[in-house]
């Protein structure tokens, strides 16, 4: 019997190789009793592009590399990349992530302080880093991020230099781009010359206007109504001036979708770096080789946090639903608690849904216990396995026949 786990993190609770590991520990408790002999699992942890997508990395071989960055207000911290011979896995959110602003860190939100000089220059110094170890494919992760600042400071990390009217180098973040007068790339970075970048994100909005980085994001960062418009404002300027280094093409990828992912990193990336945008979990599956790996499996276990409408829009387990279905594989998910109705669920492909709130009803206790509960639902699972009359955890009748 082989059963592969493929879930994506339970956000706020466990990581995605967590929840493969505590589910293959309630899988292989149950094997005996359900007597299942010669039980095979194979952990393949995924994501769909933003936080979680380097473990997904590492955990399909890739090597874990580190280098020292600025965070997103500028205080030095270590941050994590992924190589697997020339290429490179960059998670925005390890270099430049909201959750790495000090008053998120305490417990606190965002403010608006944060929220307009938050810069991306970690990233673009992690990019460096991913250079300097002989990559030259590099797939950029976007998801998470603290800054608006249209990937400034992205650039600025590769050795662009952002020049105000007197010649003086603005200060971090997105509203100093208000006062931006000339790009200086005579230090940019020779390499990305030979460099090509995947743009991994499921964001389609534009940079600019009511459905751009600043309107629909920076609210989540801590901007204020004033500061939106300020934001806006400021990243309409770094388009004009780019536009006048670079030609019409700035204009253009303003526009493109996705230019407004990650406070704008994705139109840096689209203008400057010529990024391909792909949806990120696209990505996660083609370098997992979650098709290839699916090969004699008898089961698909999938998942994430939360499973609701908006998984159905092409997150994690959507994707590994389809690829499960290609292969002719069923897949069941699991999740902290479901908002599907039984008919979505089926309509996703899962076979049935195992939420931990059909084990604990209250929500807090299912976020402190999530190890232990996902345990007990792969114990459920393979009881289910071993015997398909038996009715499973959430009250789905359907037989798990494989």
């Amino acid at each position: 019997m082989r059963i592969v786990i493929a879930p994506d993190k339970f956000k706020g609770s466990l990581s995605a190789p967590d929840v493969c590991r505590h589910l293959e520990k309630g899988l292989q408790a149950a094997a005996g009793t359900a007597q299942i002999s010669n039980l095979d699992i194979i952990r393949i942890p995924v994501a769909d592009g933003g936080e979680g997508t380097l473990d997904a990395a590492v955990g399909s071989g890739f090597t874990r590399r580190s280098a020292t960055v600025s965070g997103p207000t500028g205080q030095p911290i270590k941050a994590d990349f992924a190589v697997r011979g020339h290429e490179a896995v960059i998670e925005m959110a390890a270099a430049s992530g909201l959750a790495l602003l000090p008053q998120v860190r305490g417990g606190g939100q965002p403010d608006s302080a944060t929220a307009t000089t938050a810069t991306s220059l970690g990233t673009g110094q992690l990019i460096r880093a991913a250079l300097d170890a002989g990559c030259r494919r590099i797939v950029l992760g976007v998801g998470g991020s603290a800054n608006t600042d249209g990937g400034a400071g992205l650039l600025q990390g590769l050795g662009a230099r952002f020049l105000d009217a007197t010649g003086n180098e603005l200060p971090a973040g997105g509203a100093a781009l208000a006062n931006l007068h000339r790009i200086d790339f005579t230090e940019f970075e020779p390499r990305l010359v030979e460099t090509r970048f995947v743009l991994a994100s499921d964001v389609d909005n534009p940079l600019l206007g009511p459905q751009g980085a600043a309107a629909v994001f920076g609210p989540q960062k801590g901007a204020t109504p004033q500061d939106v418009d300020l934001l806006d404002t400021a990243l309409a300027r770094f388009v004009e001036v780019l536009a006048r280094e670079i030609g019409f093409r700035a204009e253009r990828a303003a526009e493109a979708p996705g230019a407004g992912a990650a406070g704008g990193v994705g139109y840096a990336a689209i203008a400057v770096l010529a990024a391909t945008r792909r949806p990120g979990i696209d990505v996660v599956l083609e370098f997992t080789q979650l098709s290839h790996r699916l090969a004699g499996a008898d089961l698909v276990i999938t998942g994430e946090g939360s499973l609701d409408e908006q998984s159905l829009l092409g997150k994690t387990p959507m994707g590994v639903a389809r690829a499960a279905a290609s292969a002719g594989i069923p897949v069941v998910a699991v999740c902290g608690r479901t908002t599907l109705s039984p008919e979505q669920q089926q309509d996703s492909g899962f076979r049935q849904v195992y939420p931990l709130t059909a084990l604990e009803p209250k929500v807090d206790i299912c976020i402190a216990e999530a190890g232990s509960l996902l345990e007990q639902l792969g114990k459920n699972i393979l009881h289910e396995l071993a015997n398909p009359a038996a009715a499973d955890a959430t009250g789905t009748k359907e037989p798990l026949n494989v």
